[in-house]
């Protein structure tokens, strides 16, 4: 698998939101007409995330995953408010490709060894959130759509994850989501020398370089944005072509 631009569709109350650090939020589109031009402008993926299933204990929009799914070919990875393997189960009937599952794996990290034995390794994506730990090299993880903090060290869940069976691992820094300052490069890199699989960077693409490094200093696999996409600062097509300048496609 090559290096991805992958578009993140963030979800509440039916519309793509994006704010800075988890807060703030502004409104940025309808999520299945996004998704749909998003696949136009040539995205490798898309990432559907509803970011208050969790935080309000329901489960994801399972009608929009359809009509999202009807409207895309690209593989699509859809997380939010999943608990068990029915959760799993549902949405990729509902025509996801993959699941991100956040919260629910730290609660029950059986559900990653089920899902994977169930569904296929392929098809779970467990998506870390990391805070970094003031003055020091480490990072905890954090749940509930970023609210909560964990004593979870952010390297040592990614290995749990992947000796679990996790396929993916979608990583965000919480202190560089929405910044526009670049990707943690620091944790990136940490994750994707500890782990074999696939990591997903995600959290602070502000600039053409910053997804460049992302994919060569911190050996991400995939470079996730949202608001850079949502707000046209940068297009799908600009990011490919600088990286194909660079020689990193």
């Amino acid at each position: 698998m090559g290096k991805r631009i992958i578009p993140c569709l963030d979800v509440k109350n039916g519309r793509v939101v994006k704010g800075t650090q988890f807060t703030e939020l502004r409104d940025a589109g309808d999520p299945v007409e996004l998704a749909a031009l998003y696949e136009q402008m040539g995205a490798d993926e898309i990432v559907f995330l509803d970011i208050s299933a969790s935080v309000e204990g329901r489960k994801t929009l399972i009608d929009m995953v359809k009509r999202t799914a009807e409207n895309i070919s690209i593989p699509f990875i859809v997380g939010g408010g999943i608990k068990e393997p029915e959760d799993i189960e549902k949405l990729l009937e509902a025509g996801s490709t993959k699941v991100s599952i956040n919260t629910a794996a730290v609660v029950n990290p059986e559900l990653i060894k089920h899902g994977a034995k169930i569904f296929g390794s392929e098809r779970l994506v467990i998506a870390i959130d990391a805070k970094k730990i003031p003055d020091s090299n480490r990072w905890k993880v954090c749940t509930h759509g970023g609210t909560k903090e964990t004593d979870l060290d952010v390297v040592d869940w990614a290995l749990q994850v992947e000796s679990l069976g996790a396929g993916e691992i979608l990583l965000t820094s919480m202190d560089a989501d929405g910044t526009k300052e670049g990707f943690d490069l620091a944790v990136t890199r940490r994750v994707a020398e500890a782990v074999k699989i696939p990591v997903i960077a995600s959290g602070g693409a502000g600039k053409l370089e910053h997804f460049r490094d992302a994919l060569t200093l911190g050996k991400a696999d995939a470079a996730l944005a949202a608001s850079l996409f949502h707000f046209k600062e940068l297009t799908i097509q600009q990011v490919k072509q600088y990286l194909v300048e660079c020689g990193v496609w």
